[in-house]
């Protein structure tokens, strides 16, 4: 099974978080190949840097305790990024220009031909297989609809921080290439999920509980931590994350999780340790 990531070097924890839960919830003994997608753009912020090997060393470690043929493969696609979006309309994006990186996914060599992209502030409430295992043949990709987007937008908006991918079919379809032009040149509102939304050409959707970016409950395969909405005690939205271990608990109140945190808290902490060399 093939799992796909992007971000700079402050998506550890949700990386280790997300991968946690995969191996925890997953009966297969099948192995995954996890790929990470990142590059140093820190000339546009200073924070915007690559993740570091040590980082993905220590998910290597973590990842072959629970099968030792898993891999973790970090990709730099900095050069890739400057050739095509540098200074482009979307660059300054409403997150950052690391969720444009899984546009690039045809261009990198060894993409295998199905893959689940995820972002990484997302938790498998239960095995990943009832997703992997979704058929997309004939479609680019299978995605559930935003939680939002769905009433603002179009009943059959994505959220794109939830796709399996058909890499064959979106090859055929040009999909990427044709979600690259409009990134270099128009100005979007969702700028890669918005990209990735215009010029699809066949999608599968999903039932919500395989991106739920509001609820949990016992069918929810996939809780997603996005930015939402609250009402109380007055109108606000706020980004709370599962590695915000107290302010998650605190607000959701979620304890299905608990295998999971516990575990990412103690690995945590030996990650730091070895860091500072103690």
């Amino acid at each position: 099974m093939n799992i796909l990531f992007s971000g700079n070097d402050k998506v550890f924890d949700g990386v280790l978080t997300c991968l946690l839960s995969v191996f925890m919830r997953t009966e297969s003994r099948e192995p995954f190949k996890v790929y990470v997608l990142t590059m140093d753009v820190s000339h546009i912020k200073p924070e915007y840097k690559a993740i570091d090997d040590k980082s993905i060393e220590f998910l290597q470690q973590v990842a072959r305790e629970y099968n030792p043929k898993n891999e973790i493969i970090k990709v730099d696609v900095t050069d890739i990024y400057m050739r095509e979006f540098s200074n482009c309309p979307n660059e300054q994006c409403y997150c950052s220009p690391y969720t444009l990186l899984r546009l690039f996914m045809d261009m990198i060599p060894g993409i295998p031909d199905k893959v689940l992209y995820l972002d990484v502030d997302m938790l498998f409430n239960r095995d990943i297989q009832i997703l992997y295992n979704q058929d997309v043949t004939g479609y680019e990709y299978a995605a559930a609809r935003d939680h939002y987007g769905k009433y603002l937008v179009n009943p059959n908006y994505i959220n794109a921080g939830m796709l399996l991918f058909n890499m064959n079919e979106c090859r055929r379809t040009l999909l990427f290439e044709k979600a690259r032009e409009l990134i270099k040149t128009k100005k979007l509102p969702f700028a890669d999920q918005s990209a990735i939304y215009r010029s699809t050409t066949r999608k599968k959707m999903l039932p919500q509980k395989y991106n739920d970016q509001k609820f949990l409950n016992k069918k929810t395969v996939l809780r997603h931590f996005s930015r939402r909405l609250f009402w109380l005690p007055y109108p606000h939205t706020d980004n709370i994350k599962q590695w915000h271990v107290s302010k998650m608990y605190g607000v959701f109140k979620y304890y299905e999780f608990d295998d999971v945190l516990y575990e990412y808290i103690f690995l945590k902490k030996k990650f730091q340790r070895q860091e500072s060399g103690s």
